[in-house]
């Protein structure tokens, strides 16, 4: 899966000169956590945050009435030159750029342009979504042997008993790098049938690890 797949296009952008109290209302009034920051040309020249006009506006707690600060331009606090992603870049190395380098947003760039935003809440419910867990179904955890071809023999499981497969995923075995673990989200709410008919084929089933209670 790409960026371009699930990024947003309508993106909230504001000018170097506009001002702190325009990028809090824009923030609100859209209900956003992150601002580009653009010139003319739509190119991308920085990033603000809530959490930057936070720390540069006055508290309620304090004892200071001076909200001329509203008045600054943005560009005096906003990250210049920020990490900027392409709509082709794939999902999964996305969000290895968004882990690295602990930032909230990535400004989608094509052809020097800004096309689009995504959020570190976008990357977070894609990968929900890819998990399959919101749709019905149930999980299966599987501990296989760590050698090719394993996976089709699994799947045939399911072929037999019509079951379809909603999500596959694959994790190292902490305890043994001989083995791997497949974590298989089926579309039954009970799938007590489909576990007796991997152990029967050979297989452990580590979840559900007591599909009797």
């Amino acid at each position: 899966m790409i960026i371009e797949e699930i990024m947003n296009t309508d993106v909230a952008t504001l000018l170097p000169a506009q001002t702190l109290r325009e990028a809090a209302a824009t923030l609100r009034e859209k209900k956003i956590r992150h601002i580009a920051v653009v010139n003319d040309e739509r190119e991308v020249l920085g990033v603000i945050t809530d959490r930057d006009i936070k720390q540069a506006t006055p508290s309620n707690l304090l004892d200071s009435d001076d909200y001329s600060v509203l008045d600054t331009p943005i560009e005096k606090i906003m990250t210049p030159n920020p990490i900027t992603g392409h709509p082709l870049d794939f999902v999964e190395e996305t969000a290895t750029i968004f882990y690295d380098n602990r930032i909230g947003c990535l400004p989608i760039v094509s052809k020097g342009k800004l096309v689009g935003m995504i959020t570190e809440s976008d990357m977070l419910y894609k990968f929900i979504e890819l998990t399959g867990v919101t749709q019905p179904g149930s999980q299966i955890e599987i501990r296989v042997p760590n050698k090719s071809g394993v996976l089709f023999e699994v799947s045939k499981v399911f072929y037999e008993h019509r079951v379809n497969v909603l999500s596959v995923l694959v994790y190292p075995d902490k305890k043994d790098e001989l083995y791997k673990i497949l974590v298989i989200r089926v579309k039954t709410i009970n799938p007590l049938k489909l576990v007796s008919a991997l152990e029967k084929e050979g297989f452990d089933v580590i979840w559900p690890s007591h599909p009797t209670l």
